[in-house]
């Protein structure tokens, strides 16, 4: 996982020159996906958008803070439905100094349910490509991004409104005419540290921001339009759990296809795996993720006066902070360098590991066969979970090993972005209505 979202993050720093490798691009491994056409990304929205688009150097976030008024939540009325929407406003996309004029969005505020079945709220951002697409012809995607982030305005909402976000993903996806719905995964300008990794939260707040989307009045969608979920890294964790949880949690979601990649299925076996390696910061966040979350597990007890500092300086940030503390031994930041045996923790845990069920929907797992934090042994034992329990899985490995950087640079960027995956999603929404 982590290595995944490192990839992710050094692609957001350099887009342009990762792109540029195309002209070394070469085929692809046996059994894997195919390559993605940089077209593909360069659809005619996209090129139509950077034509039109709002470019300017003075441009800044669109007032997306934790002071904003917007954020107070109001109360919640007993018996309150899960994914009832309870505010909306219109907001500009924008992605560092772009402001694209053929994509409209609006900022949700809705009802969800948290990871001890209490009713909670949390905000997200539905964008949705101007493209002439009908009503009846719209899909919609529950996409879980990689954000996993303890600190307040780290979530979609503020990262694509200014906080400076690209994903060729979700280029790819307005390409097809589809609608994107992200949840922040709680309150976006809370201040308190964000939990995260905590898939049985997030699963449920990805369903619960689908179905605010199709009741915004607004964004004309109808209650049965084709559902697809996708996440990639910590994305995956989520939509990992909302495949699972979609059937018996979010029934009368019209959910055709699922697709997850490169995540954290079982967090001990990641953190015994990832800790004190080139991942151990972000392993150290994940675990102050939990923290948040479970407040039993109490992992302040266990902090050296280093690992207090370094906690205190986490759960204020965003991710791209964790990703600055490579190789440091866990032993420098707890004083249980083995925080996995903490009860409350072991616990918690158990309780966000992947294949509790099989999806209802088609799923896709794609999976490094190279990842030397996630191993593919792992993704390929969920899939044969999930099958034994009546699954439709495809499993198809996604290239990333130190070599495929040398001989092909652009596969195995556009891989570690999850960027092959839309064409499976396409191509099971165009099974699904018969084509």
């Amino acid at each position: 996982m982590f290595d995944s979202t490192w990839r992710r993050w050094s692609w957001r720093a350099g887009t342009a020159s990762a792109l540029a490798v195309a002209l070394f691009a070469v085929g692809s491994p046996a059994g894997a996906q195919e390559t993605v056409d940089l077209a593909d990304v360069f659809n005619p929205l996209v090129v139509k958008a950077l034509q039109g688009a709002d470019i300017s150097t003075e441009l800044t976030p669109l007032g997306l803070s934790s002071d904003d008024p917007w954020f107070d939540e109001p109360e919640i009325e007993p018996g309150t439905a899960p994914g009832t929407l309870l505010k909306a406003r219109p907001v500009s996309v924008q992605v560092y100094q772009v402001r694209p004029d053929v994509v409209s969005a609006h900022q949700l505020m809705y009802t969800t349910t948290d990871h001890f079945g209490r009713q909670v709220i949390s905000t997200g951002i539905l964008m949705i490509p101007e493209d002439g697409t009908a009503p009846g012809d719209r899909k919609i995607i529950g996409y879980a991004e990689a954000n996993d982030s303890l600190g307040a305005n780290c979530a979609p909402s503020h990262q694509w409104t200014g906080g400076n976000q690209s994903d060729p993903a979700v280029a790819q996806m307005f390409g097809h005419g589809w609608a994107v719905m992200m949840s922040d995964v709680g309150n976006d300008g809370d201040t308190a540290p964000h939990p995260f990794s905590i898939g049985q939260f997030s699963g449920k707040a990805t369903l619960d921001g689908v179905r605010a989307a199709l009741a915004l009045p607004e964004a004309g969608l109808e209650s049965d339009t084709p559902v697809g979920i996708y996440g990639v890294a910590g994305g995956g964790v989520a939509a990992g759990f909302a495949a699972e949880q979609a059937h018996d949690y979010a029934p009368e979601l019209n959910v055709q296809a699922s697709a997850i990649q490169a995540m954290m299925i079982d967090p001990a076996t990641f953190e015994e795996t990832a800790a004190g390696g080139i991942g151990s910061g972000f392993v150290f966040s994940s675990i102050l993720g939990f923290d948040a979350g479970y407040p039993d597990v109490r992992l302040d007890d266990h902090l050296t006066p280093i690992g207090h500092n370094v906690a205190a300086a986490f759960r204020a940030s965003c991710q791209a902070l964790y990703l600055g503390l490579p190789f440091v031994p866990f032993d420098v930041l707890l004083t249980n360098p083995a925080p996995r045996t903490i009860p409350a923790l072991a616990a918690a845990y158990a309780d966000n590991t992947l294949g509790k069920q099989a999806p209802a929907s088609k799923l896709l797992i794609s999976s490094c066969e190279d990842d030397f934090l996630v191993p593919f042994s792992e993704a390929e034992q969920l899939a044969q979970t999930y099958r034994a329990d009546g699954g439709d899985v495809d499993l198809l490995p996604s290239q990333c090993g130190p070599l495929d950087y040398v001989t092909n640079l652009y596969k195995t960027v556009t891989d570690q972005l999850g960027m092959q995956d839309i064409a499976w999603l396409a191509k099971t929404f165009d099974e699904a209505e018969g084509k």
